[in-house]
């Protein structure tokens, strides 16, 4: 095997306590062999795509290996049996044979993941011909070894911090959420002080713990907790550590990976964007990315009015960045009484839709008619008409700029 190539991967490494990618590629470093980790419930925890080339051989992928990279979890069956081979009581390396019936092409090692006597998960590669040598298997065990440590870190400290977390965000602003930041950063240690961000999804389907997923199986996580959405859902906040403060990519892929948990297909729950209604379904919002847990409040009303622009504007959606909504940061941040205009209550009523998704577009092309009627694929006469309708039951005028602004803000509103 080769022993000095490069390593890529699909998840970006992070600093801190779960390094759980930077582990993988170093086991997959040290073994020359594409590496994936998993909890014990054969959850994916990360993946790293070994090559020499940097790229994946696509000869290192069989059905199960696929379906595991693909959706993050593999099956009861598949479970089942790698068990027979007595991988929960393994100790050290445990060399599984081809068996293409079961969909397994290539010979597999597995590597448990073990913290004082307990299994916490499995690394696993792919075994070729002639394969690591014991000298390299006892490196890549002592790898392991760290893994579990973090594992057994992170289940401890996950559990703890859900009461926490879920403290500050329902805290009101002022000393009370002063002391559930301070519980909070105590509870982190040094983990509190670097860059985090926070991701709302919403709605989450179910309030129970036991529904919410693992923050192992999320790369960066530190903590999760449920909290209510509106007068009667709930929705899944995480706080998420960054590499730095310029970029919230792995926040984005945490969001997509509770998307999937939540059962979303990518589309709005709004009330629809220009092309037609949005579909029903989860979003996600994620905030500006901060040192420290000081703005924590701050940054949870940034996600929880991001993932409420995802929901109203198909085109934000699935996941959107409080630094990419617009004007949705103003809106969001009004009262919800705010946002409905009188003067535009008769263009909202379901009589009126097509009007005021007309107005919505005028609005949005800067007032051209030539690229509204395009967008809207009528004739620019129907546009005008409409245009004068909606005059007519506003009471705006349409050429000046304060009542544009009213009209295109209450539009906008009507959404959220």
């Amino acid at each position: 095997m080769r022993e000095n190539a490069r390593v890529t991967s699909d998840v970006a490494p992070f600093k801190g306590m779960g390094d759980y990618q930077e582990l993988v590629d170093e086991i997959s470093e040290l073994l020359g062999a594409p590496a994936t980790l998993e909890n014990r419930d054969f959850e994916l925890i990360a993946f790293g795509a070994y090559d020499s080339e940097g790229e994946l051989d696509a000869s290192a992928l069989d059905p199960v290996r696929t379906r595991s990279i693909l959706t993050r979890r593999s099956t009861a069956a598949v479970r089942a049996w790698f068990e027979g081979f007595g991988i929960t009581r393994a100790t050290g390396p445990v060399r599984i044979p081809p068996t293409p019936e079961a969909g397994v092409y290539r010979g597999r090692i597995c590597l448990p993941v073990r913290h004082r006597g307990v299994v916490l998960g499995y690394v696993w590669l792919l075994d070729d011909d002639p394969g690591p040598s014991e000298r390299q298997l006892s490196a890549a065990m002592e790898v392991a070894a760290r893994i579990g440590a973090l594992l057994a870190d992170e289940a401890q400290h996950g559990a703890d911090l859900t009461r926490e977390l879920r403290a500050v965000l329902i805290a009101e602003p002022g000393w009370q959420r002063d002391m559930a930041v301070a519980e909070l950063r105590t509870a982190l240690g040094p983990r509190a002080d670097g860059p985090h961000t926070v991701v709302c999804v919403a709605p989450w389907p179910s309030a129970d713990p036991d529904d919410a997923p693992s923050v192992r199986t999320l790369p960066g996580a530190t903590a999760l907790c449920t909290v209510p959405w509106g007068t009667s859902a709930q929705s899944l906040a995480l706080l998420v550590r960054l590499r730095s403060t310029d970029a919230v990519t792995p926040a984005v892929s945490a969001a997509g990976r509770l998307l999937e948990r939540a059962g979303s297909r990518g589309r709005g729950a709004g009330t629809g964007g220009r092309g037609g209604a949005g579909g029903p379904g989860a979003a996600a919002g994620v905030a500006a990315a901060r040192l420290g847990l000081a703005e924590l409040g701050t940054a949870w009303q940034e996600a929880s009015a991001a993932a409420r622009a995802a929901l109203a504007e198909p085109r934000f959606a699935p996941v959107a960045e409080w630094a990419r909504i617009g004007p949705y940061r103003l809106l969001t941040s009004l009262p919800p009484e705010a946002a409905h205009d009188p003067v535009v209550a008769p263009l909202l009523t379901p009589a009126h839709h097509e009007l005021a998704r007309t107005a919505e577009v005028y609005l949005d092309c800067a007032g051209q008619a030539g690229r509204t009627a395009a967008e809207l694929g009528i004739h620019r006469q129907t546009l005008y008409y409409r245009l004068s309708r909606v005059e007519q039951l506003t009471g705006l005028d349409l050429d000046d700029g304060e009542d544009r602004l009213l009209l295109h803000m209450a539009l906008k509103g009507a959404r959220l």
